[in-house]
């Protein structure tokens, strides 16, 4: 696990890959163009593959009696029908995805702040995208964000948890052997129990297999309940909780200094005073030191390439 799979991300195609947007820019996005030289992008823009051109007039969301219809005021034209087959038919064709990163605020793309306009031209308040709602339709348990939100160092880091834990999976779908699944879930465990121990035992009782069921089936349910696992960001109390299962590895073979250089560590970032890989630095140290096989081979230290971490990282946007 120690190797990073290739996840493959949905990104819209005018976050700096074609000057496609409404009034034919492009978006330079510094985290987009790191993320796909680790990443497969697969990029799309819905309204140009409807035939709306560049550059074009402006589309919007017109909302009313919970009827959604997207829609060219300048126009009048009505493309609902045109976007609801173009997002079918191009997901048919997909395969499988780790995760999506599209554009915000945009009426095709955006996932949750896009404006929702009545019949007068008011605003009446925001949702999804009509792409962007037929992608949380059809991979409801795949992480789906935009750019603005990722510029939060917890969403974004969240993201990245998501996509490549999704891709390290898709290889055990692919092996098809319960030894696949017994090494992904151990190599796993410190990260699920920062997340969710309930669901992490969960997962654990699944790949015990007490039915004797055929892997492909006890597969096919840990798949199922994976995603809840990542339900919500991991809190500082479970970091916590990781970090001192972790030290108790080493608690017999630390100097009193040693131990009491850790814990200091550990109430600092308990206190929001350092950033998490602090202490966690210091029991990568020891992993190295005392070459500890188990701790080596947790995901929980390194869950995404350390490319995709940026200096700025160390306190912005942090949930804890």
């Amino acid at each position: 696990m120690s190797s990073f799979q290739t996840p493959r991300v949905v990104v819209s195609r005018c976050l700096g890959f074609d000057h496609c947007r409404y009034n034919g820019a492009m978006i330079s996005d510094e985290f987009v163009e790191k993320l796909c030289a680790r990443v497969e992008c697969i990029t799309v823009c819905p309204e140009v593959e409807i035939g709306l051109g560049v550059p074009r007039d402006p589309i919007r969301i017109v909302a009313h009696d919970d009827v959604s219809r997207l829609v060219q005021p300048s126009t009048g034209k009505d493309v609902t029908g045109d976007m609801e087959t173009f997002a079918s038919d191009w997901m048919n064709s997909l395969g499988e995805v780790d995760g999506f990163l599209l554009k915000s605020r945009s009426p095709s793309c955006g996932f949750k702040d896009v404006k929702l306009f009545n019949d007068r031209g008011n605003i009446i308040g925001k949702g999804a995208g009509m792409f962007a709602r037929a992608v949380m339709a059809r991979f409801p348990d795949t992480v789906v964000e935009d750019e603005g939100r990722l510029s939060n160092f917890a969403i974004r880091e969240h993201f990245l948890i998501r996509i490549f834990t999704s891709a390290r999976f898709r290889n055990v779908r692919t092996e098809k052997t319960m030894r696949e699944l017994v090494r992904f879930h151990s190599a796993h465990k410190l990260l699920f129990m920062a997340y969710n121990q309930r669901i992490m035992r969960e997962l654990g009782r699944i790949v015990a297999n007490p039915g004797h069921s055929a892997p492909g089936e006890v597969i096919a349910g840990y798949g199922a309940l994976l995603p809840r696992i990542f339900a919500r960001v991991a809190s500082c109390p479970a970091h916590v909780n990781v970090l001192m299962h972790a030290f108790g590895y080493f608690s017999n073979s630390l100097s009193a200094a040693e131990k009491a250089f850790f814990l200091d560590a550990l109430e600092r970032f308990r206190g929001k005073k350092i950033p998490l890989s602090v202490p966690a630095g210091i029991i990568q140290s020891w992993i190295v030191r005392f070459g500890e096989p188990y701790l080596n081979d947790q995901v929980y230290f390194s869950p995404y390439p350390e490319s995709l971490v940026e200096v700025t990282d160390s306190g912005k946007g942090r949930s804890c």
